[in-house]
């Protein structure tokens, strides 16, 4: 009896290891083998590198569930430094680019990126592939400070908008909501409600701002961003009014709300199709939502045209407490390693200098 119990005890330390440990990692990247499941044999590559938004936490999360939950092998590829250390200010590198060459999806956390010419080409060549795209918040403006004699130059955001207005339908307008002060509320766009995107997404809460963006007309919108009047969830939309950026008319803030999530299918100059999910919301603090997560798992599947689950599971494999976004509030010092289990407490913003009395 002794035996088997101390069988039994080994087992299941076996087993509670395994667990633990179903990942590989290495200088700026990680690498979960999926598994059973509907995604099983699919390769998403997924790359983590903002300053802002935190992708270098909200990303691995992710690639976890995608794998461990629907069986999908995910990379993740981050910013680092020469060390390995994670660092999103690091624009102009990426973890293991090589593995874009046996990419089925991408999922885009970026922004301001200037890679080299090999990830460049690595990158350029998996979206004439036609792999789908999910896209997050900044990836709108995902490159810049690509030389101009580069034959990805045409890649950078202020180059006619660049990757994010010629791939994902959209580049950097304008912050719509106040930033850090209004947040955002989702509604379904008309006619959308049947989309298999939406199969399991309730209205989605976000702690950041509406972005100023209008997706092209071969765009689907899905969902619009009501700016609501202040960061609380349960606040009514806001009924202020202001200037587009882009023929400087006054509008009502929320008539209509801006596009928050939209699809293209769109022939590329190598003839195929990429399938491209785009939402300007999703930093790591608005993936705290459950529908959200959601709403991003659906893209993978509708992307790379596998039956879209009435109700995907979206919960998180460890304890999912997000930095809140800021610029520099990054964990600092952290392999790739780091990202795949439970971070340490958010990183949280430094307290604001306290004001000199006024002059007399």
């Amino acid at each position: 009896m002794k035996r088997l119990l101390s069988l039994l005890v080994a087992t299941l330390c076996v087993v509670s290891l395994t667990a633990a440990e179903t990942f590989t990692s290495g200088p700026g990247w990680l690498d979960f083998p999926g598994g059973k499941g509907p995604g099983s044999g699919k390769t998403v590559v997924l790359l983590a590198g903002d300053e802002e938004y935190r992708s270098e936490e909200s990303l691995p999360m992710l690639a976890r569930l995608l794998a461990e939950r629907h069986g999908f092998h995910c990379v993740v590829l981050f910013s680092h430094d020469a060390d390995g250390t994670i660092n999103p200010n690091n624009g102009a590198s990426l973890g293991k680019p090589e593995a874009l060459d046996g990419a089925d999806a991408l999922v885009l956390g970026l922004r301001f990126r200037k890679w080299n010419e090999t990830a460049l080409a690595k990158f350029d060549a998996a979206v004439k592939r036609g792999v789908p795209i999910v896209a997050t918040r900044t990836s709108t403006h995902a490159f810049a400070g690509i030389p101009k004699e580069s034959p990805f130059a045409a890649y950078n955001w202020n180059s006619k908008g660049g990757f994010g207005k010629n791939v994902l339908g959209e580049t950097w307008v304008s912050h719509w909501g106040n930033h850090k002060g209004e947040a955002t509320r989702t509604a379904v766009e008309p006619g959308a409600e049947k989309s298999p995107l939406l199969n399991g997404v309730t209205s989605i809460f976000g702690d950041t701002d509406v972005y100023e963006a209008y997706p092209p007309a071969d765009a689907q919108v899905l969902l619009r961003g009501v700016v609501l009047k202040d960061m609380d969830p349960k606040s009514p939309p806001s009924e202020r009014r202001k200037k587009r950026a882009t023929d400087k008319q006054e509008q009502g803030i929320n008539e209509p709300a801006m596009a928050v999530a939209w699809t293209r299918e769109l022939k590329n100059e190598a003839g195929t199709v990429n399938r491209i999910l785009t939402t300007t919301m999703a930093s790591a603090s608005d993936l705290k939502d459950e529908s959200l997560r959601r709403l991003l798992i659906n893209g993978v599947f509708w992307g790379l045209k596998l039956d879209v689950p009435a109700a995907a599971d979206a919960t998180p494999l460890v304890e999912w407490k997000p930095s809140k976004y800021s610029f520099n509030q990054f964990h600092k010092g952290l392999k790739a390693e780091a990202f795949a289990a439970v971070l340490p407490e958010p990183v949280a913003a430094p307290a604001p200098a306290p004001k000199k009395p006024a002059a007399k």
